[in-house]
């Protein structure tokens, strides 16, 4: 029998997630960790930089850096400075990216298709506000209590 506890399957998750994605690295020549911030730029225009990437998602900075640094190499991303702030480099994403962009949204549009089948949009808004909820409460454990 299959558990109903859904944190045992949250490999199965992002195995599943990998899988969708996976057709987009060896496409484009980048490893996961570069698509997934060139998608997280794309997706998240507010969050801009290094550190919102290492805070937001949980990566290690020094996963972050290397993969920006490469990024950069490949002319995928640029660093911008504030005028008032030429500390705080803010990435952009440039065109080059875009096809690559495009194909990783299709394969998280894919994820969420298979996901979320045969679940009414109700159903949908409904584990949307739960899992906001659930994240909120895990945040702010980690940033409190889990350091």
């Amino acid at each position: 029998m299959i558990p109903l506890n859904p944190w045992e399957h949250q490999n199965a998750i992002k195995t599943f997630y990998s899988k969708c994605v996976e057709g987009v690295c060896a496409r484009h020549g980048i490893t996961r960790m570069e698509l997934d911030i060139l998608l997280f730029l794309a997706n998240n225009p507010c969050f801009d930089t290094a550190t919102d990437i290492v805070e937001i998602r949980y990566l290690s900075k020094s996963q972050v850096s290397s993969s920006v640094k490469s990024l950069e190499e490949r002319g995928y991303i640029r660093r911008e400075y504030a005028r008032k702030n030429k500390k705080t480099a803010h990435l952009r994403v440039c065109e080059p990216a875009f096809p690559v962009i495009g194909d990783g949204r299709a394969a998280q549009e894919r994820f969420a298709a298979v996901m979320l089948q045969g679940l009414t949009e109700e159903e949908c808004a409904c584990m949307r506000r739960c899992f906001s909820h659930m994240w909120e409460n895990i945040d702010r454990f980690l940033r409190t209590e889990g350091q």
